[in-house]
């Protein structure tokens, strides 16, 4: 479904997303989802809090994930 959604953490290296990137990962997510790439006046409101959500969740996802062996990587 979303294959053109940006990788942002590369498999093999503990790197950081920035919060630009999260967002704007996220914004494509709910454009791919709901079909709009921008929401009409009456949906705004639904679409950006979906957004910030989804923001927040992959923040949360990329701080906790554990990639072993990267270190020895580095």
């Amino acid at each position: 479904m979303c294959r053109s959604i940006k990788t942002l953490r590369p498999p093999a290296t503990p790197d950081e997303a920035t919060e630009e990137e999260i967002r704007a990962a996220a914004l494509q997510y709910v454009r791919k989802v709901s079909g709009f790439r921008a929401p009409a006046a009456h949906n705004r409101e639904v679409f950006d809090q979906a957004v910030e959500a989804i923001a927040e969740a992959t923040a949360e996802l990329l701080g906790g994930l554990e990639v072993r062996g990267a270190a020895q990587r580095a």
